[in-house]
């Protein structure tokens, strides 16, 4: 059976997947002997659908995975979504919008019915879209952040940790949303640049006429809440008014004048109003000094009672310009400045957000965080690239009681109920918090549950433990717990890492994972963030559709270095497209000349030479890609596989076989067949992980066993396959040509022009050598032919290797002198270049205001002219004399 002439992708991903899936072989063994490896995939939001950030991270678990599988572990890729709260709400009621619905007037029980309808035929789009990406994840044990089992578990964390006096109710400052009408997290909440002003009041100081302390705010609304003036202890300027009371316009109350270093001196008018309910630095001051808190506003951002009846229901906005419009009448405006600031807004609803003083649920996350910090510490859990600890531990070592409660309706409910004087009564169900509640008042009482719903990460904290099972004691949960890695962004190292720390090591006193792999952002080619604003955003599914999914996953994983952000360009997917289409026609090439399978063959008895290298460079090709893989050095795997599969056997072993298969030896032509066969089935095998689509379908069409390739054993080869003799020897062949080749292209010698080799002082090991090998040097390295000389012809270029010199006699070939004065201009102008951008990026101020991108454009830019000007120095070098 012959190959296709050109590689399909499409119609390769169409055939494949529902046959790995439809084969069982994504799934783990429980009752296996086999050592257990488990990843928890990160679970994407259920309204989500598939970007490049996802793109990224899936084809790294999914890597791991089918390396893993292939080494004969018992791998299990557990799947799930997440419920995603607050955007899948959002979701829902926009779409009930369009029905003239609002979910206040459905209720409660009538909106979720809705959201779960909703779930069952819109929810399934990004889990639709990790098949296209060829995620081998075990489907059959999908788990959802609100499945049954898993909302056992968070009633279940919740109650035992409330029992524990780690969960409890207070009044503190969180970030309100408006118009969702829920606390958010940091997270959720998105800085904008905003044009606003900046505007200067004048507070009258209590006893002094006609004295004044200026502060200046971009929220002239919230003055009505103000507490207090802070000057700096320093600020000469003003520090003879602290220990006064200002008077707050509007409001006519003394508010005192405190020293805190928290008002810069160098800032605005030195003088700073604190409104401790409604910004996040005034209540740290408020806290510190002991303020009262006065909320102003009430859930929807409008002003309250506790302003006086002019202002009461205002919207916040409406409320700034008639504050404006009054302070302007009493001659207390002092000025206004045209002012750009961040404006933090709500990244679902899209409204500026409220820091609000409003009662919710609290976990006492310090306590809980001081085991995460040790296991850390200890090395029971790593971070890779390890400088990430860091973040991880600034955080942790200063974290702050955690908000889990939100006003929302879809979520899993608080298990909190009330009695008629407000009594709180926690429980795993309603009977239990009812007979709580009746053995408390000593009567049957009526009591009403808590409307709140858990923060998402909440419930995403138990994630590597509750999709197992618990808290049931389940085969799986004993198995597979600790989960070996995970693979995650390096945003939510605290969102969501820190809490499955806090809360694996509090509930199963292990930690979730061993190992947390951060990896990067995926920006445009110019190193930008791509947000559909800027228009520059890549869509996984469109690049697969465009270039196949192996070249996508394949041009991710290569650019998967440490600590570097990825810059994608579709220019270097496409060259991975043309990599996935050379090993395709390597193929063709094989099967063309009877390369064909033998499961008799024995790598370690070949004795042709060739063969003898080829075996020991895929050993050690085999050997490279796992160390690195081993390593989560992606970048380095992907490399490696390259470099064999393109240059070491395509470039170099296919065109030394050549003639050997075309010669009269039948039994080199069976050795070498054989043996290219098993070349290509072991390079098959190592690039799977990172492109099964088109290894899978070659390895039915080259090996045709019966047998899947995601399930064959992965590479290791042993010692013996080595052949260190048979390395040296074809290495100083390919040297030999290269050299060669580097100095008719460096010259601008013809193609087409053949011309001699002269080597001098070549020792008996380079000449055998050359004997051997005359006839495939001349082909490659297009030469006349090859000869043996004590002395160098004039106007000759000249390369060593090792002991011996290269000589190319080009004076009949190319005009020597012309080549010379171009060889110096080129290398004028690209010394030009680099002392410009040298000039440009020893130039503190460029250094300071460029964008990160266009300063790493200039280094590489800088980087690139010098191995230009290197090239051109060592073709001068070639022609001296």
């Amino acid at each position: 059976m012959s190959i296709d002439k050109t590689y399909n992708p499409a119609a390769t991903e169409a055939k494949w997947y529902p046959l790995w899936e439809k084969s069982g072989a994504f799934a783990c063994n429980p009752s296996s002997n086999a050592r257990p490896y488990c990843i928890m995939i990160p679970p994407p939001n259920v309204t989500g659908s598939l970007h490049m950030g996802h793109g990224l991270s899936y084809t790294l678990q999914d890597v791991l995975i089918r390396y893993h599988r292939m080494k004969g572990l018992d791998v299990l890729w557990q799947p799930g979504t997440d419920h995603a709260g607050i955007a899948t709400q959002m979701v829902v009621e926009r779409e009930l919008a369009k029905e003239g619905l609002h979910r206040r007037d459905m209720g409660r029980e009538a909106f979720l019915k809705k959201v779960w309808e909703w779930k069952a035929e819109s929810g399934g789009t990004i889990t639709r879209q990790l098949r296209r990406l060829g995620a081998s994840l075990d489907w059959p044990r999908e788990r959802f952040t609100m499945d049954e089992g898993l909302s056992k578990a968070v009633t279940r964390e919740f109650v035992a940790l409330y029992r524990e006096g780690l969960i409890y109710k207070d009044k503190r400052l969180v970030n309100w949303d408006p118009k969702m009408m829920t606390a958010i997290s940091d997270l959720e909440v998105e800085q904008k640049e905003i044009k606003g002003h900046l505007w200067h009041f004048k507070y009258p100081i209590e006893g002094m006429k006609d004295e004044f302390i200026v502060i200046a705010t971009t929220r002239p609304e919230t003055m009505l809440g103000d507490t207090a003036v802070a000057v700096h202890p320093e600020n000469e300027r003003l520090k003879h008014l602290i220990g006064k009371n200002a008077i707050l316009p509007l409001v006519n109350k003394p508010i005192p004048i405190i020293p805190d270093e928290y008002a810069d001196p160098e800032k605005g008018t030195g003088a700073v109003k604190i409104t401790p309910a409604h910004d996040f630095n005034d209540y740290e001051v408020a806290r510190r000094h002991k303020l009262p808190m006065v909320n102003i506003f009430d859930a929807h951002a409008k002003l309250n009672d506790e302003v006086s009846e002019k202002y009461r229901a205002l919207d916040r906005f409406v409320a700034r310009k008639q504050i404006v419009a009054d302070m302007e009448a009493l001659g207390l405006l002092d000025k206004i400045e045209p002012h750009v600031h961040t404006v933090p807004h709500g990244d679902r609803s899209g409204v500026p957000i409220e820091p609000w003083l409003s009662e919710q649920w609290y976990c006492d996350a310090q306590k809980l965080a001081a085991e995460a910090i040790k296991a850390v510490e200890d090395g029971q859990t790593q971070f890779v690239p390890k400088q990430w600890e860091n973040t991880y531990y600034a955080w942790m070592r200063n974290i702050e009681p955690w908000c889990i409660s939100r006003q929302l309706w879809w979520g899993h409910q608080v298990p909190a109920w009330y009695g008629p004087d407000g009594k709180t009564f926690v429980a795993e169900d309603e009977a239990e918090a009812q007979a709580q509640a009746d053995k408390a008042y000593g009567k049957k009482v009526k009591i009403t549950r808590d409307e709140d719903v858990f923060d998402t990460w909440f419930s995403s904290a138990l994630w590597p433990f509750s999709t197992l099972g618990w808290p049931e004691e389940t085969p799986e949960l004993k198995r597979y717990y600790p989960t070996d890695v995970l693979v995650t962004g390096f945003d939510i190292i605290f969102f969501w890492v820190a809490r499955m720390m806090m809360m694996g090591l509090h509930f199963m006193k292990k930690v979730p994972f061993r190992t947390v792999y951060i990896h990067a952002l995926v920006r445009d080619e110019k190193g930008q963030k791509m947000s559909k604003t800027k228009g520059n955003v890549m869509d996984p599914l469109d690049v697969i559709d465009k270039y196949g999914c192996d070249a996508l996953r394949f041009t991710l994983a290569n650019m998967a270095t440490p600590g570097r952000d990825i810059r994608l360009s579709p220019s270097r997917i496409e060259g991975n497209r043309n990599f996935a289409t050379k090993l395709w026609n390597a193929a063709r090439y094989c099967r063309m000349n009877e390369c064909a399978w033998d499961p008799a063959f024995d790598p370690a008895r070949v004795k042709h030479t060739i063969n003898r290298w080829i075996v020991g460079e895929t050993r050690r090709a085999a050997d490279k890609v796992t160390s690195c893989l081993d390593q989560y050095r992606f970048d380095l795997a992907t490399s490696a596989v390259y470099d064999f599969i393109w240059n070491t056997t395509c470039d170099w072993c296919l065109e030394f076989t050549k003639p050997i298969l075309s010669g009269e030896d039948e039994a080199a032509k069976a050795e070498t067949r054989a043996t290219t066969a098993w070349v290509l089935a072991q390079m098959l095998k190592m690039l799977h992980p990172f492109m099964p689509y088109i290894t899978e379908e070659l390895w039915e069409q080259i090996v045709g066993n019966g047998k899947l390739l995601m399930t064959e054993s992965w590479p290791q080869l042993p010692d013996a396959l080595a052949h260190e003799d048979s390395r040296e020897e074809i290495d100083w062949v390919i040297r030999l040509v290269s050299a060669v080749r580097a100095i008719r292209a460096e010259l601008n010698v013809p193609a087409g022009a053949k011309i001699p080799l002269r080597i001098k002082d070549a020792n008996d090991i380079s000449r055998a050598r050359l004997k051997t090998h005359e006839a495939v040097i001349v082909r490659l390295a297009r030469l006349s032919g090859t000869s043996l000389v004590t002395n160098t012809p004039k106007g000759s270029a000249q390369s060593v290797l090792d002991e011996a010199t290269l000589i190319l006699p080009l004076a009949d070939v190319i005009d020597l002198e012309q080549e010379r004065a171009r060889l110096g201009k080129e290398s004028e102008k690209w010394a030009v270049e680099i002392k410009k951008l040298e000039a440009k990026l020893a130039n503190r101020d460029f250094i300071a205001r460029a964008p990160e991108e266009v300063v790493t454009e200039h280094r590489e830019r800088k980087a690139e002219a010098e191995a230009m000007l290197a090239k051109l120095k060592s073709a001068q070098k070639s022609l001296a004399g």
